[in-house]
């Protein structure tokens, strides 16, 4: 009886230091576009469910507007044929020059498994709206320009798109350096114009090695 008193007070003792674990209650969270405020407006009160979540927004804005910013796509081939880009294409001699530099229709046809590999023409898929509206609009639009530009660069060959890359490079790297400021506003340079001249320089050099490495090879052959 002594024994089971001695381990019963024990055990008490021993209990009296372990603290007990404390049970932690998460409370749920739902996220508003009020930010849970009281003084602002709950927008699921004040949205027409017509209108709520993206797809059904856009849904609605084409049937009010069918030619709405919103829903409206680049028509890059009527843009084409309006500017007469193909005709220019064959007037700055861009077809010949590739071939000078090692790119035909059977260069292009070897590439096509490489494309498919990488799934890019699933990219291209996914992604429709922002190519055609975004890429295929300052690429057509500003063709006429570039292509007398694309022309004499083919010309001269990779040294060309190397030399453009290490220009673009040194302009960023200026910027950078010397802390330019955007006038008005006061932003880095280097920063928000670097947005433009970053890929530009990297696919000016891609298009160099590319140049080169395919003349290499066909002379190779």
């Amino acid at each position: 009886m002594q024994v089971l008193l001695i381990v019963l007070s024990i055990v008490s003792v021993v209990s009296s230091f372990i603290a007990k674990p404390s049970t932690v209650y998460r409370q749920p969270t739902r996220v508003y576009e009020n930010f849970g405020f009281d003084f602002a407006e709950d927008s699921y009160a004040n949205t027409p469910d017509l209108i709520q979540g993206e797809a059904r927004y856009k849904q609605w804005v084409q049937k009010v507007n069918d030619n709405s910013f919103l829903n409206r796509r680049y028509n890059a081939i009527r843009r084409v044929r309006e500017l007469n880009l193909l005709q220019a294409t064959v007037d700055n001699g861009i077809l010949s020059k590739l071939e000078k530099n090692g790119i035909d229709l059977v260069t292009i046809e070897k590439l096509l498994p490489l494309i498919e590999d990488l799934g890019l023409l699933g990219i291209a898929a996914n992604n429709q709206q922002l190519l055609i509206n975004g890429l295929a609009f300052f690429v057509v639009e500003g063709a006429p320009f570039l292509l007398p530009v694309l022309a004499g660069a083919l010309e001269v060959g990779p040294l060309a798109f190397f030399g453009t890359s290490a220009a673009l490079g040194a302009a960023e790297y200026y910027l950078i350096a010397e802390k330019v400021k955007l006038p008005l506003v006061g932003l880095e340079a280097g920063t928000y114009i670097g947005l433009l001249l970053v890929p530009l320089a990297t696919l000016a050099g891609g298009l160099g090695v590319a140049l080169a490495g395919n003349k290499f090879l066909t002379e190779q052959e």
